[in-house]
């Protein structure tokens, strides 16, 4: 059997925590931090955790993960 191709941009995306949960990074934290309040700033600092369904979808894209 060859080997399955890992799918680059979500293995950029995406990391498999030990129990298997997948972790991303939040998005919309880049720009105009002035017009976000402290309080959403450190919640967009913090990874985010995908559902099971959506994680299931990912990991097929990350087959060594």
């Amino acid at each position: 059997m060859p080997k399955i191709k890992t799918n680059r941009a979500a293995a950029k995306r995406f990391k498999v925590t030990k129990s298997g949960k997948v972790k991303y990074k939040k998005g919309y934290s880049r720009h105009h931090a002035w017009a976000k309040n402290r309080g959403r700033k450190r919640r967009l600092r913090m990874p985010g955790v995908l559902k099971k369904t959506e994680g299931e979808v990912v990991k097929t894209l990350l087959p060594y993960a």
